[in-house]
């Protein structure tokens, strides 16, 4: 590995960091680097899974419980918002008690949330447990990185993590079909009962595999003032994202959210440059590979996700697919990150991040304007070809700037370098989702009306007008019922026109996002501190 100098987060710039000696030799199961992935893999399957299989229940959640849709999207906005809040504490109290105990109690909390949702019989039970489901997955994920980071010695950690995207992106990707299956064919409360077994399997094994490392050096205390400070800033970040697309982006309560949350940026980035043991060492972002990654870890997000968002929305409503086979169509994409993700590991090993993440970004950057130019009459193949471009693309990124923001943490930090990279990940994915929704509706609300006149149809009152536009960002053709065939016919059209005329331009600013993180990628470089990691460490 070249050799390089990086920060140490509790001195100077300059400083290189003393390497921490690394755990003795595993002998058998326990401490085994490759077993001790597959457990975590196990865990963390569970996380990334639910955070796209609970969509497709959505619909059946509301219907067997008498909610509203505003009640049905607080599933989805519970889990993401605790996710994101509490990551980066999590990851600091993995490196203040251990992140064996930490994944494991992260793991138990999980599958027993999961079962209580399954066993609720309202809504506002299934939305508190959700929000659990949040809290233990958030402890979860960075340990899960801190264990990998500790037990794998630096040549193999890059195939490790690869491995770990690879289950994370598939979980992500797969979670609608698996979602889809279940709610047909069982019922919507096994889409959450599913986790229990998968909880148990992951539960013995970590008691069975699972060895703690501790850093010699690891923080004593904790920076509570931070911590409260950090998640209150958190919260009124997602809360505005979240909530920007039903007040709007010129409403007060949006703007008032986001002034708290720089003010709570600002007044936790103060106090963590006085207290003895801050829950982030600020000098951790001299390093600035590290901000590099995290930075790339955003972009990616807001490309992604932001852009994919859209794309369920176009296979189900504008092509009349079901969820499975929409799921389905997504395969090219998820089988691409599956073969992707290892093999960016073992190029990122070979040649460095720097290369492979600005490959991937700007492949990811091609892939999306290909998705710009989809319409109604696009095939399958031509599809497949530009999701099969996205998933080859994100694997490498997935990768590298895992790494790239691990591998560049001193080693007492690396569940708050786990917690930062998951925390990047949601927050880019939630202003991703936020910002191309609002571009996504802009546009659908400058076309449709016109559209809608050029297709010679009725008129249509200024709230009959806002109530078709609403239905058109799904891309749903508002035709009422009894409408004749013709009729029905030129609405839909225009409908699906005017919707992918948003979609296109949504992608094109994907595209551009991607573009920008391509030049982020050349700042980012190997970490040395990953040189300290596994060291000694057996049966590779």
């Amino acid at each position: 590995m070249t050799s390089q100098t990086t920060v140490d987060a509790t001195g100077p710039a300059d400083k290189a960091p003393a390497a921490t000696p690394g755990p003795a030799p595993a002998k058998g199961l326990r401490g085994h680097p490759w077993f001790t992935l597959i457990t975590v893999a196990v865990g963390v399957m569970m996380v990334a899974l639910d955070g796209t299989i609970v969509a497709i229940a959505n619909p059946t959640i509301k219907a067997d419980l008498g909610a509203s849709f505003g009640d049905v999207q607080w599933i989805t906005n519970g889990y993401f918002l605790a996710l994101a809040v509490t990551l980066i504490t999590a990851g600091k109290i993995g490196d203040r008690f251990g992140h064996r105990q930490t994944f494991l109690i992260g793991v138990t909390g999980f599958a027993a949330a999961s079962a209580a949702i399954g066993l609720s019989d309202s809504i506002a039970l299934v939305v508190t447990f959700r929000v659990f489901q949040g809290l233990f997955g958030a402890l979860l994920m960075p340990a899960a990185l801190g264990l990998l980071r500790a037990t794998f010695p630096a040549e193999k950690l890059n195939m490790a993590i690869g491995i770990w995207g690879m289950v994370i992106g598939a979980s992500t990707a797969g979670g609608p079909i698996l979602g889809g299956l279940l709610v047909q064919h069982v019922s919507w409360q096994s889409v959450f009962f599913i986790n229990i077994p998968v909880g148990v399997l992951a539960l013995v094994l970590g008691v069975l595999i699972l060895t703690d490392h501790r850093a010699a050096n690891a923080p004593r205390s904790f920076d509570l003032l931070g911590i409260a400070l950090l998640s209150a800033a958190m919260f009124c970040l997602v809360w505005a994202l979240i909530k920007a697309p039903v007040w709007g982006w010129g409403d007060g309560l949006t703007w008032a959210f986001l002034v708290v949350s720089i003010v709570g940026f600002v007044l936790f980035a103060l106090w963590e440059k006085r207290v003895k043991e801050p829950l982030i060492p600020l000098a951790l972002f001299r390093s600035v590979p590290l901000s590099a990654g995290v930075v790339l870890m955003v972009l990616m997000a807001i490309a992604f996700l932001g852009g994919l968002f859209f794309v369920t929305f176009y296979l189900q409503n504008v092509h009349g697919m079901s969820p499975v086979d929409a799921g389905l169509h997504l395969l090219p994409l998820t089988g691409m990150m599956i073969v992707g993700s290892p093999l960016a590991g073992t190029l990122i090993t070979k040649v460095g991040p720097r290369i492979p993440l600005a490959g991937g970004m700007a492949l990811t950057a091609v892939s999306m304007f290909g998705m710009s130019t989809l319409d109604t009459g696009t095939s399958s193949l031509v599809m497949s070809i530009w999701f099969a471009g996205l998933g080859l693309g994100l694997a490498p990124v997935m990768v590298g700037a895992t790494e790239v923001i691990v591998g560049n943490a001193p080693m007492e930090l690396s569940g708050v370098a786990g917690g930062l990279q998951q925390a990047a990940m949601q927050i880019g994915g939630s202003l991703g989702t936020a910002v191309l929704g609002a571009v996504m509706a802009s546009k659908v609300d400058n076309d449709f009306a016109g559209n809608w006149a050029d297709a010679k149809l009725p008129p249509l009152t200024p709230a009959q007008l806002d109530q078709a536009s609403e239905a058109v960002q799904g891309g749903v053709a508002p035709v009422p019922k009894g409408t004749p065939a013709a009729i029905a016919e030129k609405i839909t059209g225009v409908a699906h026109d005017t919707f992918i005329s948003g979609m296109s331009l949504a992608c094109l600013v994907a595209a551009g996002v991607a573009a920008v993180a391509v030049f982020v990628a050349l700042f980012t470089k190997r970490g040395v501190n990953a040189d300290a990691a596994g060291a000694g460490a057996g049966h590779i």
